[in-house]
């Protein structure tokens, strides 16, 4: 590697790593708001938990314990849903589709235009800033509620394989959440308003991505139209890699796809970026 070769490397982790810095400087300078709203989103474990308990209960009323649908136990469903909270701190990206938009339509990018940063670079790492934000005060309260409901992961903990497969799904998730929602975003080149194309998304989303409940209880041909959605990757996925749901070559096929899929979003955001730069006109100072 050439001198400049090394400089231009070095730079760009440096720019990178200034991103990171800012982002998390500015999440963490208003941390009183940020922690509160985090720790607000647990509160939803305790209706979804009473939820399933009925659903079971009403399968079986004398031991809701001893009801199974579709291979899942209560305590099952219960470890799926906690899991699946892990999985959407990771894959979520809220407001970005609509900052996009936002920042197309109202000439904001024209900044990024006449500077030496990249629009989805830079909002990359501010993500990944905002995740570690995140986790920096949600780590806590994870760590107890797993401790608090260790009784409901039945199976035990995973073999190091499936740890590790478990972790580069939560990475390769957030890399998919982010990228297909950006290219929603710069949908915005083309629509004034894309409002209605997100919500669209959100709602379809909530329900095929295994946040409501696993895709094992959809029936057929329902299951495998969704096996082939990308948006599964999002919260099933990872959740049932842990609870060994998906082994072997069944495995190793889905964390092909969900690499797959994230390339694919990766380098349809990066052309829809560049052509809609060729239809961008941006006016006054």
């Amino acid at each position: 590697m050439h001198s400049t070769e090394r400089s231009a490397w070095a730079h760009g982790w440096s720019t990178r790593w200034m991103i990171v810095k800012t982002a998390l400087a500015e999440k963490l300078a208003y941390r009183g708001d940020f922690a509160l709203g985090t720790l607000m989103r647990f509160l939803p474990i305790v209706t979804q938990v009473f939820l399933w308990w009925a659903v079971f209960q009403s399968l079986s009323p004398e031991d809701p314990h001893a009801g199974r649908i579709s291979g899942y136990s209560f305590r099952d469903m219960v470890a799926y849903y906690l899991l699946t909270m892990v999985g959407r701190a990771f894959s979520s990206m809220p407001g970005l589709s609509s900052s996009i938009a936002k920042t197309i339509r109202d000439g904001e990018i024209k900044r990024y235009l006449v500077q030496p940063i990249d629009l989805l670079s830079f909002l990359f790492w501010s993500r990944v800033a905002h995740k570690v934000a995140y986790y920096f005060i949600a780590t806590g309260p994870f760590i107890l509620m797993f401790f608090l409901c260790r009784s409901y992961f039945t199976a035990g903990w995973p073999d190091a394989l499936t740890i590790a497969c478990f972790v580069v799904s939560l990475g390769m998730s957030f890399a998919l959440g982010f990228y297909l929602e950006a290219c929603l975003g710069l949908v915005g080149f083309w629509m004034l308003e894309v409002s209605s194309l997100l919500f669209v998304y959100m709602l379809l989303q909530f329900f095929l991505s295994g946040h409501m409940f696993p895709l094992d209880l959809l029936p057929a041909p329902f299951d495998t139209i969704v096996n082939y959605l990308p948006i599964k990757y999002l919260a099933y996925f990872p959740a049932a890699v842990f609870l060994g749901k998906v082994q072997g070559t069944a495995l190793a096929i889905d964390m092909a796809m969900l690499f797959g899929w994230v390339l694919f979003f990766y380098l349809l955001s990066r052309w829809t970026f560049a052509r809609g730069l060729e239809r961008y006109s941006g006016f006054g100072g």
